[in-house]
């Protein structure tokens, strides 16, 4: 996690801020909108992919507007099968 984007979007905000893991690497924005959005409201959900290929790296962040959406979020998304792979969720720390 070198990327200024990755820092940045683990840091900030980190009690709404939702770092996921284990990601396939078929899995994009929108299919992870569309899972994690059931829980409340995001603001943002990003995958991040390698600058060159293009393809995804196996991880991304979401966030959501409140606290309480990521809370439950990461309570119902933990462990969870996404996109035929088991998710890990856990939250962005301060840097």
């Amino acid at each position: 996690m070198n990327s200024p984007l990755v820092r940045l979007l683990f840091t900030r905000h980190s009690s709404t801020n939702l770092f996921v893991t284990g990601l396939s690497y078929d899995t994009n924005e929108t299919i992870l909108r569309d899972a994690f959005g059931q829980h409340g409201e995001i603001i943002e959900a990003k995958v991040i992919c390698h600058h060159v290929t293009g393809k995804s790296k196996g991880f991304g962040f979401v966030r959501f507007t409140s606290e309480s959406a990521a809370v439950t979020s990461r309570e119902q998304m933990n462990g969870q099968m996404l996109d035929g792979r088991r998710i890990r969720v856990s939250y962005g720390h301060k840097a």
